[in-house]
């Protein structure tokens, strides 16, 4: 598979490494370097972050699911500010779109100046989730994908594909290298989300996912090569 547009997701907690919460300034500069390398060939990048290294609302007992999936998105908003200054240190160029306004911290989303930014060189985080609860970044990382007309989704994962059964109570858990969204959806394996798995499913948009912690596991998968599990939708 080619891939010229590409939507890199990463979770909140690739952002804090061992730590697992706040930021990992090694790890953050270790994505940065990679998608240096992937922009500098000539591909494009839009990302989006998750937000679980702060907060992780459907945890939070008791709490109003819509306040808490807000503050969740708020959190995606912090992570890709820091980010993005990482990955302008690193020399790449920046904007930081949301799907509502937050004063001159991110930029409005409009689908048409997000593919002119794109198209320009920068890369473009999507913050801020989808602007409404009851969906987790998948949904955001599928949906925006599919508006600026990507290739594909890449998403980083702390496990390296999908398995049949979990690997970690299971030591003979097969891994999938190739397999289809439908069967995802079919079988609720629960990689993604199962509304962005129809989402991608409807519109053909295929996913990569892989173990983000592989040395140059984005470098290869922007190149097309192989790694983790594809997730086709012919």
């Amino acid at each position: 598979m080619e891939l010229h547009r590409i939507l890199l997701k990463l979770s909140g907690e690739a952002l804090a490494g061992d730590a697992h919460h706040g930021f990992s300034d090694e790890e953050v500069s270790r994505v940065a370097a990679e998608v240096k390398k992937v922009v500098d060939k000539g591909v494009q990048v839009g990302i989006v972050i998750g937000g679980g290294n702060f907060w992780r609302g459907r945890t939070s007992d008791g709490m109003d699911r819509v306040k808490a999936d807000q503050i969740g998105m708020l959190a995606t908003v912090m992570n890709c500010i820091y980010a993005a200054d990482a990955f302008r240190r690193a020399g790449m160029k920046c904007k930081i779109t949301s799907p509502y306004a937050i004063g001159d911290v991110t930029e409005m989303y409009i689908r048409d100046k997000a593919i002119e930014y794109m198209e320009q060189g920068y890369v473009v985080f999507f913050a801020g989730g989808s602007g409404h609860p009851f969906f987790s970044t998948d949904m955001p990382a599928v949906l925006r994908a599919i508006e600026t007309e990507c290739d594909a989704v890449l998403s980083a994962k702390a496990i390296d594909g999908v398995y049949d059964s979990d690997p970690k109570t299971n030591p003979n858990a097969k891994k999938y290298d190739t397999m289809k969204m439908s069967d995802i959806v079919d079988q609720k394996l629960g990689v993604i989300d199962l509304a962005s798995a129809v989402l991608a499913m409807e519109n053909k948009m295929p996913m990569i996912l892989f173990a983000l912690s592989e040395p140059d596991s984005i470098i290869r998968a922007a190149n097309g090569e192989k790694i983790g599990t594809t997730v086709t939708v012919d």
